[in-house]
């Protein structure tokens, strides 16, 4: 089985093919404000140097969220484009387990995006990527709180440095494992799969005011 996975989530961009859930190619570069431009070419460029034709993707695995709201946006609509063209249905994953699955020696791991005004998309999680605490937007401090209560050690990951958190290390995703770990997941109709954001938009909190 042939998956094309698409994270646009974050500060990198992730695409990648693999047969049984080893890579065949993966492409992994900075994001940036260019995405929209960038995308296309890049998805073009994984497909070409692993020497596949899109029509041989049997399932299709996007990232949706939470992170980046133009960045999930845009890796959700490509992949629903994508699965409505060839039919295919979706596996949506989420960008905190993604983190999460960075090699490391202690108990949990706790990954964390920046949502801004001390505030993190956050969530943690064990080495077999199970959900200790799902993923949620909350301040800084009551993430402490929840890390307080662990039985065991623990590593921040962060997409991005954090000034409130000195000890927080980038992570390094192990793709492979999160496919694994969804590998019987039994997918999603493309027009039924929708962004994960965690919290509204600033537009629509601001409508709210």
């Amino acid at each position: 089985m042939i998956k094309f996975l698409i994270d646009t989530s974050s500060s990198n961009i992730i695409l990648g093919l693999y047969q049984d859930n080893q890579p065949i190619k993966e492409i992994i570069e900075e994001n940036d404000h260019q995405l929209s431009s960038r995308i296309f070419p890049l998805i073009d460029q994984l497909f070409h140097s692993a020497e596949k034709k899109v029509e041989e993707v049997d399932e299709i695995v996007v990232v949706n969220g939470p992170g980046s709201f133009t960045g999930v946006r845009i890796g959700v609509t490509i992949a629903k484009t994508y699965a409505w063209s060839l039919k295919k249905k979706i596996i949506p994953v989420s960008e905190l387990q993604v983190m999460a699955s960075t090699k490391t020696d202690t108990d949990y791991l706790i990954p964390m995006i920046d949502a801004r005004r001390n505030c993190v998309y956050a969530g943690i999680y064990d080495h077999n990527l199970n959900t200790v605490l799902s993923d949620q937007y909350l301040s800084i401090e009551d993430l402490k709180k929840e890390v307080e209560k662990l039985d065991g050690s623990y590593t921040y990951l962060c997409d991005t440095k954090l000034d409130q958190l000195d000890d927080c290390i980038p992570s390094h995703p192990n793709l492979s494992k999160v496919l694994k770990y969804h590998e019987n997941d039994v997918g999603i109709n493309p027009h039924q799969v929708n962004p994960n954001y965690l919290k509204k938009t600033e537009a629509e909190e601001n409508l709210n005011k």
